[in-house]
C-alpha cells in the first residue's frame, strides 16, 4: 500500500490536505469520498522513518482522543461521526491522517479495533485489545474512560519523574562544567607556576598534571569515547536477545535504582492486568499481552512461565508465586482476588500503594544526590588545591629556611 500527498475540498468548498495511505489514485479517491471530500491533487510519497520524524502522536493526544471519544459515544454518537469530528477538532497532522484513515477503514466494513491494529506505533497491542473487548461488550465508553484514566496516569508519571530529575541533572552539568574548566584551563596556567619553582613535585600533583594533559590533548576521544561504547553496547542489546535479558537482569539488581525499576513494573502490570480484566479479556491472553508491555525480559519471561502454568490448571496465585520475581504483596493480592472475584480491584491496589512508594522513595534518593554531587565537587576542589598548593608552600618554606 501506498502513501499520498493529497489536496481536497469538502461539501461546503474548504480546502483540506493530508497524507493517506491507498492501493492506487481510485483507492485514493474513494477513501476521500468516504470522509466527505472531493480529491483534488495528489502526490506519491513515502513514509518518513527518521527519529526526528514529526509523524507522532503524543501521550497526551491520545489522553485527549480517549476523553473525547468516551463523551461522544456516551452521548450515543455514532463511531464514524465522532472520528469525523475528532479529525477536524484535531490540532495533530499525523493525528489527522491517522484518524482519516480509520474513518476510510471502519466505512470499509471493519471493525474499529481492526482498524487501529493497522497503526501499530498509535495503538498498541494493549489499546487494540481492550477497544477488541469493548466492542464485543458493548462497553466502549467505559473502555475508552479506563484508557484515558491509564494513560492520564502514565504521563503524569512521566512528568513528575522530569521534575524530580531536573535539579539533580543541573547540579551534575554544573559539576561537570566546573571540572572541565579547571582541568583545561586552570590547572596548565598553575603548571607554569609550579615548573618554575624547579623542584621534584608529588605523585598527586604529577597525577593532576597528568590528567590535566589528557583533557586538553584528547578531549574529543574523552567525549566520543563513551559516545561510541554507549552506541555499541545499544545495538548489542537491540540485536541480541541474550544481551537484552541480561541487561535487564543488571537494570533490576542495582544497588538503589533496581528496587525503584521492579516497583514501576509491578505497578504499569497491575494497572494493565485489572484494566483488561475488567474489560472482559480473557486471564490467559490479559497474561500474555503483559509479556510485552512490561518493557524488562527478565519479567517477560517470567510472565511466561505464569502462562504456561495457568494454562496447565494451576491457580494464579500459586503461579505467580512459582514465577520468582512477583513481591509477596502482588501476590497476596492475586490471591485476594480470586477468592473475592474482585482480582481488578485488588491489582489497583497493588498499583495505587506502588505508585506512591515509588514516588517516595525518587524524592528521598534525589535528596540523598544532591549533596552527593556538592560533596563529589568539594572532594574534587580539594584534591586540585592540595596538588597545586602543596608544592607553593613546600617551596616557601625552603625559601625561609
Amino acid at each position: 500500500m501506498a502513501t499520498f500527498n493529497y489536496r481536497a475540498v469538502d461539501k461546503t468548498g474548504r480546502f483540506a490536505q493530508g497524507q493517506m495511505d491507498a492501493l492506487n489514485e481510485v483507492d485514493l479517491e474513494i477513501r476521500l469520498e468516504r470522509m466527505g471530500l472531493d480529491l483534488v491533487t495528489f502526490r506519491a510519497t513515502e513514509k518518513s522513518r527518521s527519529a526526528f520524524s514529526k509523524n507522532k502522536v503524543s501521550n497526551r493526544d491520545l489522553v485527549m482522543f480517549c476523553f473525547q471519544l468516551e463523551q461522544l459515544t456516551s452521548a450515543g454518537v455514532p463511531i464514524l461521526e465522532g472520528l469525523n469530528d475528532l479529525r477536524e477538532s484535531s490540532t495533530n497532522p499525523y493525528l489527522q491522517k491517522v484518524l482519516g484513515a480509520l474513518v476510510a477503514e471502519v466505512e470499509g466494513g471493519k471493525m474499529l479495533s481492526q482498524a487501529m491494529s493497522e497503526h501499530p506505533d498509535v495503538f498498541n497491542e494493549i489499546f487494540v485489545n481492550l477497544v477488541a473487548a469493548g466492542e464485543q461488550t458493548g462497553q466502549l465508553p467505559v473502555v475508552f474512560d479506563n484508557l484515558s484514566n491509564t494513560l492520564k496516569w502514565q504521563d503524569e508519571l512521566f512528568a513528575q519523574t522530569k521534575r524530580l530529575l531536573a535539579y539533580p541533572v543541573f547540579v551534575l552539568v554544573v559539576v561537570l562544567a566546573a571540572v572541565a574548566f579547571l582541568m583545561i584551563y586552570l590547572v596548565p596556567e598553575m603548571v607554569k607556576f609550579l615548573n618554575s619553582l624547579g623542584q621534584e613535585l608529588p605523585l598527586k600533583t604529577r597525577v593532576l598534571i597528568w590528567l590535566s594533559d589528557a583533557a586538553v590533548n584528547y578531549w574529543w576521544l574523552m567525549i566520543t569515547l563513551p559516545l561510541a561504547i554507549a552506541a555499541g553496547l545499544t545495538m548489542l542489546i537491540k540485536q541480541s536477545p541474550e544481551a537484552r535479558y541480561k541487561f535487564d537482569y543488571i537494570k533490576l539488581q542495582l544497588p538503589l535504582t533496581g528496587e525503584i525499576l521492579h516497583k514501576v513494573i509491578m505497578a504499569r502490570f497491575a494497572r494493565y492486568f485489572a484494566l483488561m480484566y475488567q474489560t472482559g479479556i480473557p486471564i490467559l491472553q490479559a497474561i500474555k499481552t503483559c509479556e510485552s508491555i512490561v518493557g524488562n525480559k527478565v519479567i517477560a519471561d517470567a510472565l511466561s512461565r505464569v502462562h504456561t502454568q495457568v494454562s496447565s490448571g494451576d491457580s494464579m496465585s500459586d503461579s505467580f508465586h512459582n514465577a520468582g520475581l512477583f513481591p509477596p504483596l502482588v501476590v497476596r493480592m492475586i490471591k485476594v482476588g480470586e477468592s473475592t472475584g474482585a482480582l481488578d480491584k485488588a491489582l489497583l491496589n497493588v498499583s495505587y500503594f506502588y505508585d506512591r512508594d515509588v514516588n517516595e522513595q525518587m524524592q528521598k534518593l534525589l535528596k540523598l544526590l544532591e549533596p552527593a554531587l556538592t560533596v563529589i565537587l568539594g572532594l574534587i576542589l580539594a584534591f586540585i588545591m592540595m596538588s597545586v598548593l602543596g608544592p607553593v608552600y613546600d617551596s616557601f618554606t625552603k625559601m625561609k629556611l
